[in-house]
């Protein structure tokens, strides 16, 4: 069964099923026979200049909420009075102070996917495309391992694409977009720089198709990224693991609310109001 919505699917943003559609999509749009058929002929039209890599990004973060879920802060032990096995018939008392369990931060190591597009030959990074994660969009390890890279590119010869399809969270930093919007898609075209283009939507638009960035004079082709997530959807069956019935994980605000819940009334997935 089909995504019941026309654009972003809200509940896919939950963190239980968010990594596996990021990874999906990572190999969706570097996988030629998908992108023939979902990317407007991508693969094509980028051969044989141009071939797309996939790329990793390792760092360590220790900031999880995660890890001290059901973990009690503090172990209370009676004190009591014991006997010193060498000197007999002379009672020790106990310390006063006793050991409490506490947990320490155990670094986790984070791997992330990207996309680059390289020349072939010289393998010169002519376009970076990265899918945000929630990591990158929350402060600590994780954002600042992006905003390291992402300046890095921004001040460079390299063309950049950055997905935003997480509603949660501090967006990327750009100039001059008054809007609060659920989702961007920042095309930056290293000739043009700083300005750059900015696709901001909403949950109930369709994703906007943009074209991919390559060298000057090359001929753009259009990702058509609304599609390719809908294959996503397919193929991973999340039609079998998500309950419409109940509410997204991550909150939505009061139009959105009423938006999906309309939607899901109209497709059968939801009988009564929450």
């Amino acid at each position: 069964m089909p995504s019941p919505f026309p654009g972003m699917n809200p509940y896919l943003e939950d963190s239980a099923l968010w990594p596996g559609v990021h990874g999906r999509l990572i190999v969706a749009m570097s996988d030629d026979k998908l992108l023939r058929i979902y990317a407007d002929s991508l693969s094509p039209q980028l051969r044989p200049k141009y071939f797309v890599a996939i790329e990793e990004r390792i760092y360590q973060t220790t900031g999880d909420d995660r890890l001290l879920v059901g973990i009690p802060d503090v172990i209370v032990k009676n004190s009591q009075t014991v006997v010193n096995p060498k000197i007999p018939n002379v009672a020790v008392a106990a310390s006063a102070v006793q050991p409490k369990t506490v947990t320490v931060p155990i670094p986790e190591t984070v791997k992330e996917r990207y996309l680059e597009v390289r020349k072939v030959g010289t393998k010169e990074v002519v376009t970076a495309i990265e899918v945000l994660s929630p990591k990158n969009k929350r402060p600590g390890e994780g954002r600042d391992a992006y905003e390291t890279k992402r300046q890095r590119v921004l001040g460079s010869l390299t063309n950049l694409v950055e997905i935003d399809l997480l509603r949660a969270g501090e967006p990327m930093l750009v100039f001059g977009d008054g809007m609060q919007n659920d989702y961007r898609i920042l095309v930056s075209r290293a000739e043009n720089r700083p300005q750059s283009d900015l696709y901001a939507f909403n949950l109930p638009d369709v994703i906007p198709s943009f074209p991919l960035p390559l060298r000057t004079d090359d001929s753009e082709p259009l990702v058509d990224l609304q599609s390719l997530l809908a294959g996503i959807y397919d193929r991973g069956s999340y039609d079998l693991v998500i309950d419409y019935s109940q509410q997204p994980a991550l909150e939505l605000s009061e139009e959105n609310a009423v938006w999906v819940d309309t939607v899901l009334r109209e497709k059968g997935l939801r009988s009564k109001k929450l």
